[in-house]
């Protein structure tokens, strides 16, 4: 593992421990002072990691960790919108992929993907270390685990036991770049979907956001055509294997709390942060 890689975690590391204390002490509004000591870093030290990983400081995170602003970023048609609000001045950092995605048919999902030819690999990224499987077809999974890296790759190989699999992390790792770019590249990338008709529906929909939004369970309910079914879109979400480009953690409870997430609140917090305009 290189130094730069190591850079790139250990930053990580830091903005989540400080979103953690963030959140246990909001109604505090700690300072600088006081979240530089829980960190172990000097206040000037931890204020330029954090800005130049998130794009706004500290302090501006604590108002968006308000519920009030969750509240009405929900009504907005973009982040950019809101962000007008916290005087930010740049539009998202996001990447400018276009996404197309196709589905496995219910043969190759029963088969555990018998026939198909799966690389995987692990690459660093700006929340943490990053699983990512993919094909021809294209993508198929991407996590992020603090597990221990061995039993990651055994769910994964049993997931997936009808597939031959071809572990290359340099492949991963320029995949991740892509996707991970902190300046916009355009192009394509493919994802390869398993699930039910339903679990495909909604992640459809998740795809099809503009750019940057946030949205409750019950409007992705009606946006993937099942306004009642409220409950399963939540089930749907949990069940997404292709974590940041299936954009769930854009997914927000109506009253504006934050919500839960497969790998962790703190991330999901993060990935708001990483798409801030700067």
């Amino acid at each position: 593992m290189n130094s730069l890689n190591l850079l790139l975690d250990d930053h990580y590391q830091i903005v989540k421990r400080s979103i953690e204390f963030l959140r246990a002490h909001q109604l505090e509004q700690p300072g600088l002072e006081s979240l530089a000591s829980e960190v172990n870093l000097s206040a000037p030290h931890l204020q330029k990691i954090f800005s130049a990983w998130a794009g706004i400081s500290p302090k501006r995170f604590l108002q968006v960790l308000n519920q009030r602003y969750a509240r009405e970023a929900l009504k907005q048609q973009s982040v950019l919108e809101t962000s007008m609000d916290l005087g930010l001045s740049a539009p998202s950092r996001l990447h400018d992929l276009s996404i197309a995605c196709d589905a496995m048919t219910p043969g190759e999902v029963a088969s555990k993907g018998k026939g198909l030819r799966l690389a995987f690999g692990w690459a660093p990224c700006p929340f943490g270390y990053v699983f990512l499987a993919w094909c021809d077809r294209g993508v198929c999974e991407l996590s992020f685990y603090d597990a221990p890296i061995a039993s990651i790759e055994a769910l994964f190989r049993k997931g997936w036991s009808g597939a031959q699999h071809i572990q290359d992390d340099d492949a991963a790792k320029t995949l991740a770049n892509k996707i991970f770019s902190h300046t916009l590249q355009p192009g394509s990338l493919h994802l390869l979907l398993r699930g039910t008709n339903f679990q495909v529906k909604v992640w459809e929909a998740l795809i099809d956001l503009p750019e940057g939004k946030l949205v409750s369970y019950q409007d992705l309910a009606a946006r993937a055509g099942t306004p009642k079914a409220t409950r399963a879109v939540g089930s749907a979400l949990a069940r997404n294997r292709i974590g940041y480009l299936v954009p769930c953690h854009r997914v927000i409870r109506q009253s504006g709390e934050w919500g839960n997430y497969r790998w962790g609140l703190e991330r999901k917090l993060a990935m708001h942060l990483w798409e801030s305009p700067n």
